[in-house]
């Protein structure tokens, strides 16, 4: 199985994204020439995808400070708005802690367009769900912000199967995506069914910590152990790193999942490319799954 570099469209849209996206977690703190020879970076990788929230900053220094960031390096040089898709995402509100009221989003998303310092959000998805919100509710609040042209595309993150199925049936808008955490470390949207709803409904996967929060370099369990050498045996054999390795294993699966680059290191950003680099074999690919279960399959 041999990766794709093509762009593709967001589900029910014409927006086109890369098959990687560029994760701004961490970017807040950022000097903000630094934050220009990140973003420069990414693209010059060929990841145009960035994703980023209003909640991003909240540990320090603030929150939205990953959006002020951006915007700030936009209003620098705007030429770079245009060359990426644009991700934010929120409905997260310390300490309350999750707020998808009508209200609360339309400002939410008020205020992420000025902190970024644009005119529209190419996709804006829900950071997780609140389960004070009908979806009937939700979906209307979306339906709206997609309306008004501040949102070009709607999406999900965190969201289970059923809770997307919930908000599908309210949507007038397509949902364009799904955000859920997947990575050779975390196999629930293989088991819960997530993966097979998105390629039902053709939608967008975003995969949030592909390399398991660190775990890829410092393994937590026997498990883990096991799935980092059943990935460093392809890295080695290919001559590539076992980052890329495990964000190739990520996008082999047919659900095209597009893994979030999240190092604020612009030669790890680099690295990210020689994914495409790797030809997964079927036994390959079952070979870390069943590390990382720690059972053979039946």
């Amino acid at each position: 199985m041999k990766i794709s570099n093509s762009m593709r469209a967001l589900n029910g849209s014409n927006i086109m994204v890369s098959s990687m996206a560029w994760g701004m977690w961490r970017f807040a703190g950022q000097s903000l020439a630094g934050a220009h020879e990140l973003v420069e970076t990414a693209l010059e990788t060929g990841i145009k995808f960035f994703d980023t929230a209003d909640i991003y900053g909240l540990d320090g220094p603030r929150f939205g400070a990953a959006e002020e960031l951006l915007g700030a390096v936009f209003s620098q040089k705007p030429e770079l708005r245009d060359q990426i898709v644009l991700a934010s995402k929120g409905g997260i509100m310390p300490p309350v802690p999750y707020d998808s009221s009508s209200r609360y989003l339309e400002k939410a998303i008020d205020d992420s367009l000025r902190r970024l310092r644009t005119d529209r959000i190419d996709l804006w998805q829900v950071h997780r769900p609140d389960i004070l919100t009908h979806p009937a509710d939700l979906a209307a609040t979306l339906d709206k912000a997609v309306a008004s042209g501040k949102v070009r595309a709607v999406g999900v993150s965190n969201f289970t199967p059923v809770q997307i199925d919930a908000l599908r049936i309210y949507l007038n808008a397509p949902l364009a995506s799904t955000q859920p955490e997947f990575s050779p470390f975390h196999l629930k949207p293989i088991e819960d069914g997530q993966l097979d709803q998105a390629m039902q409904h053709q939608l967008t996967v975003m995969a949030w910590s592909p390399l398991g929060g660190g775990r890829i370099s410092s393994p937590d369990s026997e498990r883990g152990n096991a799935a980092v050498e059943a990935l460093r045996q392809v890295a080695d054999a290919q001559g590539v790193s076992i980052a890329a390795a495990a964000y190739s294993w990520i996008m082999a699966h047919p659900a095209r999942p597009i893994p979030i680059i999240g190092s604020q290191n612009v030669e790890r950003i680099r690295d990210a490319g020689t994914a495409y680099q790797v030809t997964w074999t079927r036994e390959d690919w079952y070979k870390v799954l069943v590390a990382r279960r720690g059972e053979s399959l039946p």
